[in-house]
């Protein structure tokens, strides 16, 4: 298992609430070597994969349960944006009519509700991937601080999964980190980027707590990749 770390820099002025989110959509591109020409993309958001694939393809399916996101993503003659949730097999009942030469999906499937299921269902397209997943490692020193236990699988967790499902894939585990100018921006980011799943678990009172407790200028963030 490969273990790599990057660090970023956080520019409030640029308004980027998804700067790991990018980063992460660059680092899985840069495992995709045979520039597949029909892919699918699970929890595809506004189009951050479709909008940085720089060769040309023949269809681009974009799933997404976010109705809102779907209207953002890029249009085209050959993207096809459907609206599903991975967590359902219905979605893959209706994807296994299709034919794909990739799968992709960045920054989504930490959410899944039974991530073991939905690799599955995955496997069972029978195309190669590419998958970055958020882990336990997220947030690590936040959750200590607040005493809250790890919204996400570790990384073990993942790589047993891996393991599993697509033995003949890498797999590598990237740790970014995020610096902040304060505190409060650093909360600011955690509020409106989304990464903490909507989780709100502490009161304004413990929230302020946390602010001052908090011992980095930094917020750390954990991915693991898997990509054949």
């Amino acid at each position: 298992m490969k273990i790599s770390s990057e660090f970023s820099k956080y520019a409030t002025h640029y308004g980027n609430y998804n700067i790991i989110q990018n980063q992460v959509v660059d680092k899985l591109l840069s495992f995709v070597k045979s520039q597949p020409k029909k892919i699918l993309d699970l929890g595809c958001g506004s189009g951050a994969v479709a909008q940085k694939i720089a060769w040309e393809l023949d269809h681009f399916i974009g799933v997404d349960f976010a109705p809102g996101m779907l209207e953002l993503h890029p249009k085209a003659k050959h993207i096809e944006c459907i609206y599903g949730n991975f967590n359902d097999d219905m979605l893959f009942e209706q994807l296994q009519t299709y034919l794909f030469d990739y799968v992709i999906s960045a920054s989504a499937l930490q959410w899944a509700d039974d991530l073991d299921h939905v690799m599955e269902n995955i496997a069972a397209l029978n195309t190669p991937v590419g998958l970055a997943i958020f882990t336990s490692g997220t947030f690590k020193t936040l959750n200590k601080t607040a005493g809250l236990l790890p919204l996400l699988r570790s990384h073990k967790e993942i790589k047993a999964l891996q393991k599993k499902y697509f033995s003949d894939a890498d797999f590598e585990v990237v740790k970014y980190k995020l610096e902040f100018e304060s505190v409060r921006e650093m909360f600011r980011y955690i509020k409106k980027s989304g990464v903490s799943g909507s989780r709100r678990v502490l009161s304004y009172k413990e929230t302020k707590k946390l602010m001052h407790a908090y011992p980095l200028n930094y917020l750390e963030f954990e991915v693991a990749f898997i990509a054949h």
